[in-house]
């Protein structure tokens, strides 16, 4: 089956779509500005680890093909496969036992960390471990891989691909025996600040240490929190590093001309 498929097709049609940043980016120097996202239902509080995103793509039958965020990097039973990263031989052993879809196509999007994978590795390992976990699962059907390839790209972009509700998620995650990502609270729209100072002690508060390292010798410093709506109609990231310089920015004397 996976031979018959446009690989390069599939690869666009599959890839995770770009989260925003609650606060937006200033495209003058990359800090944030005092314009957040808006939510207006409960927001849900997940952990955003700093690995590397990776893709088992899930087809009727159980053939599969792992990908990282950008490329395909092998198919079930390839004897030759991308070692980059370490993603396949993290996600193969998951990706032989869980449950195939009955139609289309299923993604499930899963951040790899530890071990080499970046430089903030040592932030949930000492020893190089190396572990995974689901963060986001979608469903795609199977005649979208036959447009042009620039029509799939717009269509993932504007939320073209089905991703499970929060709810859905927790519940599929269950039934593979899959952990997910920390969930950190559910909290009302109208608790999230909307000011840049005030969200930096939002995070400090919910998250102040990773929920996610995988030995007692890791640093334990996170990267952010995702928020996001329960039917995932808002999802936004809010990294640590973002408010700590935009902050600081702040605190300099301006420069002299």
């Amino acid at each position: 089956m996976i031979r018959a498929i446009d690989l390069a097709a599939l690869n666009t049609a599959t890839k995770y779509p770009s989260i925003p940043t609650y606060h937006a980016l200033d495209p003058k120097n990359g800090g944030l500005i005092e314009e957040a996202a808006a939510f207006n239902s409960d927001v849900y509080l997940t952990e955003k680890v700093d690995g590397t995103n990776g893709r088992i793509v899930s087809f009727p039958g159980g053939d599969y093909i792992l990908g990282s965020r950008e490329e395909l990097l092998y198919a079930r039973g390839d004897l030759i496969g991308n070692p980059a990263l370490g993603i396949a031989d993290a996600l193969r052993p998951l990706a032989d036992r869980v449950t195939p879809p009955t139609s289309g196509i299923r993604v499930l999007y899963l951040e790899v960390y530890g071990g080499k994978v970046t430089a903030a590795s040592r932030e949930y390992t000492s020893n190089r471990t190396v572990g995974y976990r689901l963060f986001d699962t979608a469903d795609v059907p199977l005649d979208v891989l036959e447009w042009p390839r620039a029509q799939i790209s717009g269509w993932r972009e504007d939320g073209g691909q089905r991703f499970l509700s929060e709810y859905e998620l927790t519940q599929f995650a269950k039934a593979e025996d899959i952990d997910l990502v920390p969930r950190l609270a559910t909290v009302d729209a109208g608790d999230v600040p909307t000011g840049i100072a005030e969200m930096q002690t939002f995070l400090n508060d919910y998250l102040p240490t990773t929920r996610v390292a995988l030995d007692e010798g890791a640093g334990g410093h996170p990267e952010g929190i995702v928020l996001r709506s329960g039917d995932r109609s808002v999802i936004a990231k809010a990294r640590f590093q973002d408010y700590r310089r935009t902050l600081k920015r702040r605190t300099q004397p301006a420069r002299s001309r």
